[in-house]
């Protein structure tokens, strides 16, 4: 079994992945959910990543009862709660870009398992999901954060533009049209590109810094220039990198998902390296930290002191996808590279106010 699943060579072995996919379905509650950590809340997004690391780990029946718990949380508007304890909303407000993120779930469900069956039965929850996302989109394009709090986060946004491509193509694969998430992502697509500037300022996140890439509306140079800006701001050498750039700290998650914005641009040398440095969070059984202090008044210590649900998806997913150039990866490895996705939006510039919006009429489609 342990040779049909993700590895990378002299980084982890198939056998490696298997131990932490079994890691995280240890914290899964009876019910499906998967918390962060045990006795800690789930909520939406970290919970469908960790569902789809299961499914690429090996632990096909978690991950089903997972994806078939989120929509038992779902609301009649289409939007699930922050936070969820014990199958109960410890945070009501609705957030656009965990209501978004079950469509990459199901869209990875369908790659890695060719279940139409499958993907027939959750798609009314994503459906409902994306319709609610894109009627929080505001002028120039970018998608508010909660239906009462006005300011729209980049990184969410660009979360939210790999959702939409996923949920595209789940329409299409249901012959199900939805030209309003087509409409949507192009003005999103446009903003992520043109107007990061009109985004919440939170510029101290490396989540602000990389996930532009990571989602897929920044490509080509654009990308690499982007990533150059602030490469030695966030980046440890031989730990990982930041979450935050003022405090002297790496976390495993972040690290990996840059790892995944490098594969998407091609960067395997870069990914590479920063998946093998962020190995030292690694327990014997397949368990990982959350993140280690490497200076200041207590260094050398883990921080936080728990192992990870999200941590250990990052980390099996990083490798299905450096798995396919540097080793076995499955169907799925491609998910944020965006192979296997709607093509990307016609980038629609109208309403938001910049000079390359005068005089745009163009009709709404998609372009590659």
């Amino acid at each position: 079994m342990s040779e049909e699943l993700p590895s990378v060579r002299d980084v982890l072995t198939g056998q490696q992945v298997a131990d932490t996919a079994r890691s995280i379905a240890a914290m899964q509650e009876p019910c499906g959910a998967i918390p962060w950590t045990t006795g800690e809340h789930a909520d939406i997004w970290n919970h469908v990543e960790a569902a789809m690391a299961l499914l690429v780990g090996g632990q096909v029946e978690a991950a089903e009862r997972a994806y078939r718990w989120v929509p038992t949380m779902q609301r009649p508007d289409g939007s699930w709660p922050m936070k969820i304890v014990d199958g109960r909303a410890e945070d009501e407000r609705g957030e656009v870009n965990m209501s978004a993120y079950l469509a990459v779930g199901v869209w990875h469900h369908w790659l890695v398992r060719h279940d139409p069956a499958f993907v027939a039965e959750l798609w009314p929850s994503v459906r409902a999901g994306l319709d609610w996302v894109v009627s929080q989109q505001v002028a120039f394009g970018g998608i508010n954060w909660t239906p009462t709090e006005s300011l729209s986060l980049l990184a969410g946004s660009s979360s939210i533009y790999h959702s939409l491509r996923a949920g595209v193509a789940l329409a299409e694969l249901l012959d199900d049209p939805q030209p309003e998430w087509e409409l949507a992502g192009g003005r999103l697509g446009h903003a992520l590109r043109e107007h990061r500037d009109l985004f919440a300022d939170k510029s101290t996140y490396s989540m602000d810094w990389y996930y532009p890439v990571l989602g897929g509306a920044v490509r080509g140079q654009a990308a690499y220039d982007l990533l150059a800006t602030r490469w030695d701001d966030f980046v440890v050498p031989g730990l990982g990198i930041h979450c935050v750039d003022t405090n002297p700290w790496v976390t495993g998650a972040e690290t990996c998902e840059l790892v995944m914005a490098l594969d998407n641009i091609g960067d395997h040398r870069r990914a590479l390296t920063l998946l093998t440095d962020m190995q030292h969070l690694r327990e014997p059984d397949g368990r990982y930290g959350t993140g280690w202090v490497y200076a200041g008044e207590n260094p050398d210590v883990r921080w936080p002191a728990e192992h990870t649900t999200y941590t250990a998806a990052a980390v099996v997913l990083a490798v299905d996808a450096l798995g396919e150039t540097h080793g076995h990866s499955t169907p799925g490895s491609g998910i944020y590279r965006g192979t296997s996705l709607a093509p990307h939006f016609s980038e629609l510039a109208l309403e938001c106010g910049c000079p390359s919006a005068d005089g745009v009429t163009r009709v709404p489609g998609r372009t590659t």
